[in-house]
């Protein structure tokens, strides 16, 4: 054990060290200064290139895709059933209808595009998708409306940028005639217009429907056989502009809820039946008082929708900002060719 005296001799022989430490310090204060400050910028460069890289990396876009639409997909519980959808970005609401029979998935290359501008909101419409709804809920294209209507409510939306394709367009008409308030401004491609809604083409399809045979008939056996969907007889060669580029996992995103019971199938079906009913002659007159801007995207190959029926909406529609004919395109376009229905939209929208 060390004695008193001991500790004492200890401590000034470490005072001393101290001291000689101290004067070299002195001596060198400058390079001391020197080096710290060298160091000190270098550590903040490092550190900003460091955050920078960050920030580079988190601005990195996340793709639309079918993953992401998985994690993402959100469920509204509204007096119909559990209605299925999906939105992205910030500020004004967007609302994308889909045709039939497909879902809110048509559109993730628009979200893409378009989620910067707009809080893009994306649902499947009752009876298609993955939308859970109640059995014996009416799944005419009225009662779609009043579901979106709920829908937004839910969300706290009072009014959006509506964009619609195919059936989604029968159903937007009938919003805008319902609310024209809650549409700042409507984009429409190739859909049913007046006295072409039906169109005849579509009339095997509510055939069909009416004696519940379409689910299996036209969709199982396209899930059954994905090279028949690609087909000229399938969902790709009447409808895509590309139906080599329809992927097995597309038409599984489509056509695999669609039959999970016997229920789903009675319910598409029952959506089919009521697109076959004229439901757009009678809200000529409010079409013809919406005087918001408006814009037509129509797809010059598509067989269902002719391109006079745009003609019909830009003569119709005084807030009409004419017709955009696309020769190459066929009535699914939107999801092919994101990038004309951004384009499109925000010019609508009055945003770069």
């Amino acid at each position: 054990m060390r004695t008193c005296h001991d500790r004492v001799f200890f401590i000034r022989l470490c005072s001393n060290r101290l001291n000689v430490s101290a004067r070299k310090r002195a001596g060198n204060d400058t390079a001391y200064m020197t080096r710290r400050k060298f160091l000190s910028v270098g550590s903040g460069a490092l550190a900003s290139a460091a955050i920078s890289q960050a920030a580079f990396a988190n601005n990195k876009e996340e793709p639309i895709d079918a993953s992401w639409y998985q994690r993402s997909r959100r469920f509204a519980s509204l007096p119909m059933g559990r209605v299925a959808y999906v939105e992205h970005g910030p500020g004004k609401a967007a609302l994308f209808l889909h045709g039939f029979p497909l879902n809110g998935y048509q559109w993730r290359g628009a979200l893409q595009e378009l989620h910067r501008y707009r809080r893009c909101i994306a649902p499947d419409l009752m009876g298609m998708g993955c939308s859970e709804i109640k059995d014996g809920q009416s799944l005419s294209p009225d009662s779609q409306v009043s579901m979106l209507s709920d829908l937004l409510n839910s969300l706290h939306v009072d009014a959006v940028d509506l964009l619609a394709n195919d059936s989604g367009g029968v159903i937007a008409q009938l919003f805008v005639a319902r609310y024209p308030k809650r549409v700042r401004t409507l984009l429409l491609t190739n859909c049913d217009v007046d006295d072409n809604n039906p169109p005849p083409k579509f009339l095997p399809v509510v055939e069909l429907a009416k004696k519940g045979l379409f689910a299996d008939r036209f969709v199982l056996s396209q899930l059954n056989d994905k090279a028949l969907a690609r087909s000229p007889k399938g969902l790709g060669g009447l409808s895509y502009s590309y139906p080599d580029r329809l992927s097995d996992e597309t038409i599984e995103i489509y056509f695999r809820p669609l039959v999970e019971s016997p229920l789903r199938k009675a319910q598409l079906d029952q959506c089919a039946i009521g697109l076959g009913t004229n439901v757009l002659i009678p809200i000529r007159e409010e079409l013809g008082r919406f005087q918001r801007p408006t814009r037509m995207v129509w797809a010059l190959k598509d067989t269902f929708f002719p391109v006079e029926w745009a003609d019909w909406l830009h003569r119709t529609l005084p807030g009409s900002r004419g017709v955009r004919r696309l020769e190459d395109a066929n009535l699914f376009f939107p999801e092919e060719m994101p990038d004309v229905i951004a384009e499109e939209a925000r010019k609508l929208w009055n945003v770069s």
